[in-house]
């Protein structure tokens, strides 16, 4: 059923400040608006019911009967709907858990996972923030973070997930039709697909070369791609070799929509962390059900990086 009749919600608010303080200039302070607006909501509200709510002098306000009578209702409306939404705020407060990572790891790993965990704890809400470089972490408000790095930001407590592997893949398809690759030579002939504008700690084309012990002329195209999950995607569709993270592109090499046309593989210091501020005694029940839960979900290599 409809309620009826009310009047204009936002007059409400603006009559209670006003009410409260008995000054007009007051109530404009505490919202944020001028004395004006603070007026003109009042006289809307007085001409909506038909009576005076305040008396005018020069420099002062006082309520009327009427006018008392409905501050009294109102102030304890609104004192109900603030506490009912503070209750709710800090339910959901409690139930959500935030998580920022990178696109490429989101899609790539976190987000096949989730239903899951979702099953295992169906009153806990997931939000994921997908930030690009992990420098940006600064700007967000999240529970736990998930990225790849050689050196945890500041004062930030990183358990590792897994190691860095890295290694060529292709499709199957591209495989047959250029391959085979047994030696370093026969990746000069092919098409390089290259994360472009890639954090400093992503491992490129040339450093792989490099570190592996490769000595590998400029390829014979290079396609350049600044998301690495559409460079995974362009991998899958035969369009070049790419470098594969292992985890990242574990299940696309089990489904085989990726192969891996040689065994070397690239071993580094870096590691993909869990990262939190380590204040274990303030973390909420979900965020440590969802920390639990994910570090159950990969091998048996963690460990704890401490502070940093």
């Amino acid at each position: 059923m409809k309620i009826t009749p009310l009047p204009p919600l936002n007059s409400l608010v603006a009559f209670e400040a006003a009410a409260r303080h008995l000054s007009f200039t007051l109530a404009a302070e505490e919202l944020n608006v001028t004395q004006g607006a603070i007026s003109r909501q009042v006289r809307g509200l007085e001409d909506y019911l038909g009576k005076p709510l305040f008396t005018r002098a020069t420099r002062k306000v006082n309520l009327t009967m009427a006018g008392l009578q409905y501050a009294q209702a109102i102030r304890s409306s609104l004192a109900d709907i603030a506490s009912v939404t503070s209750d709710i705020r800090s339910w959901r407060s409690m139930q959500q858990v935030t998580v920022a990572t990178s696109s490429a790891m989101a899609s790539l790993w976190l987000l096949p996972k989730i239903a899951r965990f979702q099953q295992e704890h169906e009153n806990v809400d997931l939000r994921i923030v997908a930030l690009e470089q992990i420098r940006d972490l600064g700007r967000v408000e999240a529970d736990i973070a998930l990225f790849y790095c050689r050196t945890p930001p500041a004062a930030m407590h990183a358990t590792t997930l897994f190691h860095e592997e890295v290694f060529p893949v292709c499709s199957p398809d591209y495989l047959d039709r250029y391959g085979p690759f047994e030696n370093p030579e026969d990746f000069a002939g092919c098409t390089l697909l290259s994360l472009e504008d890639a954090d400093a700690d992503w491992v490129s084309w040339k450093n792989w070369f490099r570190l592996v012990g490769w000595e590998v002329g400029p390829p014979r195209r290079r396609l350049n791609i600044n998301s690495y999950s559409m460079l995974v995607q362009a991998a899958i569709m035969g369009q070049g070799m790419a470098l594969g993270w292992g985890q990242l592109v574990d299940d696309y090499l089990a489904s085989g929509q990726l192969v891996r046309p040689t065994s070397t593989v690239l071993r580094t210091e870096a590691r993909f962390c869990l990262l939190d501020k380590g204040e274990a005694p303030s973390r909420h029940a979900s965020v440590r059900a969802f920390r639990e839960w994910l570090l159950e979900t990969v091998p048996r290599e963690v460990g704890d990086l401490g502070l940093t």
